[in-house]
């Protein structure tokens, strides 16, 4: 994963290996800085869609015309911030979801049961193709 902004943070916050010893020490700002998917939100804004981190937004999101999808460069970056996106509801609508990092630096979403959701490549399969629809991965970690 390659966050341009991220690294930056992470040298400024960094007390060990990376983005697991950063949500470790500091999980609320972790989340914060997951949660801006600025791409995303200034692409969903163009739209005239506002991101408000519900499961409605999501639903929103899936029904936009991917015009980025003509864009071979941009469709990854948006597909990484709809991944964090996706994560950020899940953490924030689905109780004892929270973020997590796996040992090669990618986050993921733990949720209580102990199923653990790779959110970015879902995000990044939504860009590029319009599958899964970020809602039904949402739905699926609720239970819905």
């Amino acid at each position: 994963m390659n966050i341009p902004f991220l690294g930056n943070w992470l040298r400024r916050h960094e007390t060990g290996p990376g983005l697991a010893a950063a949500l470790a020490d500091d999980p609320a700002g972790v989340a914060e800085l997951l949660s801006e998917c600025e791409m995303l939100r200034v692409q969903a804004g163009a739209a005239g869609l506002e991101l408000d981190e519900t499961p409605a937004s999501l639903a929103a999101l899936d029904q936009l015309m991917p015009r980025w999808r003509r864009d071979p460069e941009a469709a990854p970056w948006l597909g990484n911030d709809a991944g964090l996106y996706l994560g950020t509801v899940i953490i924030r609508s689905v109780p004892g979801a929270g973020w997590q990092v796996w040992p090669n630096g990618q986050p993921v979403i733990r949720l209580a049961s102990g199923r653990e959701l790779n959110v970015v490549e879902s995000g990044l399969s939504w860009a590029l193709t319009g599958s899964p629809e970020l809602y039904q991965v949402y739905a699926e970690a609720a239970e819905l």
